[in-house]
């Protein structure tokens, strides 16, 4: 039997624990906060917002585990999403964290890459969404104010990952 040992340094493994922390911390407090200040928070998609900082500030390893965990996380804690979207964002948070390290490679400019990532993981959860439930669902999913705050998230996550992409690399 072969066994195989991932050496992680202890400021990288710090750093994600920090990072998964705060990300369940923030899923779990999600319906209170979004009660608390009176707007659907889960129209900024807290968990790809996780994801991505994740992703900005820590490996690619941490960042698909929290894309496979925070989804299975938040449906054991709080009964939402309900199982089957549960599966749906599960492959969309992989496929994002995915896309985006394949198109970083094929494209130079990171903005563009985690845009096009971001934009191709919804296309396709929503297509999903589509095949396995309905169109009325997916209208329901994707109101005009949806749209409009997944346009500025998209947006604001790529510019946030784009410049905290560029500090690490400068360090």
């Amino acid at each position: 039997m072969k066994s195989y040992v991932i050496e992680i340094h202890p400021k990288e493994l710090l750093k994600s624990v920090c990072i998964d922390t705060i990300a369940l911390a923030f899923i779990y407090f999600t319906p209170v906060i979004a009660h608390l200040i009176a707007f659907p928070v889960y129209m900024i998609e807290p968990m790809r917002l996780m994801v991505i900082l994740s992703m900005a500030h820590s490996s690619r390893r941490n960042s698909y585990l929290l894309a496979f965990t925070l989804p299975l996380f938040s449906y054991i804690a709080t009964s939402h999403p309900e199982f089957f979207k549960m599966l749906i964002i599960t492959a969309e948070l992989g496929l994002n964290i995915f896309f985006f390290y394949w198109l970083s490679t094929r494209m130079k400019n990171v903005f563009l890459a985690m845009v096009s990532a971001i934009i191709t993981s919804k296309v396709m959860c929503y297509t999903m969404y589509l095949i396995f439930f309905s169109i009325a669902f997916v209208r329901n999913e994707a109101d005009v104010l949806f749209l409009f705050v997944q346009l500025i998230t998209t947006i604001l996550f790529s510019a946030y990952f784009f410049i905290s992409w560029k500090k690490t690399i400068n360090e």
